[in-house]
């Protein structure tokens, strides 16, 4: 109960000092809306906003399972060899080095305006903290346990499913809690550049016709969900990691 009013009085403290600098800056709705115009805006749009919420939910999801099952894979893969290592990793580091936004455009053009191209912009930002906290981990196994493996007679195959895996998870977890705050800035940018629903699709279209406080209200819907999805995704990794060690 205590944690719930401290978060209840540090929001109340950032909306009263948000309607502060609202009055006493004199700033117009257009500019910067006041909490109470805001939460009117919410209320009132709340059908709207709940549509385009809901496809946004959508593509954050279908990228956050596909990037970490993508990353799960590839960061198994590079463990297990090293030639992998030496031709995938210079490749994985060298995709970092280009700007997630310079590739909106160029998955538009060839994904289209619809889901895909969305879910494929989640899929890049999630893939790469899945797979280097997840390889990290793995390469990190105690050699104690994988010593006592080889002189059980475990195959390179059983020591890597029996052994390094599962003392790799913590990591794979790590991974995931990253990249359920990181996945939702893919799907953003990727209606942010051409979409004609979601909640970027809103915010650009509620900023276009002056809606500052529709868009403030969509602002906020895209951040509760990030919130209640890195809680649920911290969540399951905790009963996950909870049951691997029972």
């Amino acid at each position: 109960m205590s944690r719930a009013l401290a978060v209840a009085a540090s929001a109340g403290l950032a909306l009263g000092l948000w309607q502060a600098l609202v009055v006493l800056a004199g700033l117009p709705p257009f500019i910067l809306p006041g909490p109470v115009r805001v939460a009117e805006a919410l209320w009132t749009s709340r059908a709207l906003i709940a549509e385009h919420a809901a496809i946004t939910a959508a593509e954050v999801l279908i990228g956050l399972a596909l990037g970490a099952a993508l990353g799960g894979v590839t960061a198994i893969g590079l463990a297990a060899s090293p030639v992998a290592r030496r031709l995938i990793r210079p490749m994985m580091v060298f995709s970092q080095a280009i700007p997630v936004f310079a590739l909106a455009p160029i998955l538009t053009l060839w994904l289209g305006y619809g889901l895909a191209s969305k879910i494929a912009m989640a899929l890049l930002i999630i893939y790469f903290p899945v797979t280097s906290a997840f390889f990290d981990a793995l390469m990190r196994t105690p050699q104690p346990l994988i010593d006592l493996g080889r002189v059980m007679g475990a195959s390179p195959v059983r020591l890597m499913w029996l052994i390094r895996v599962p003392a790799a998870l913590p990591g794979l977890a790590s991974g995931l809690r990253l990249a359920a705050v990181y996945a939702p800035i893919g799907a953003i940018i990727g209606e942010w550049v051409g979409a004609s629903k979601g909640l970027g699709y809103l915010m650009l279209l509620a900023n276009g016709r002056a809606r500052i406080d529709l868009m403030f209200a969509a602002l906020f819907v895209l951040a509760l969900l990030t919130l209640l999805l890195h809680r649920a995704v911290d969540a399951a990794c905790r009963r996950w990691l909870d049951a691997v060690a029972d």
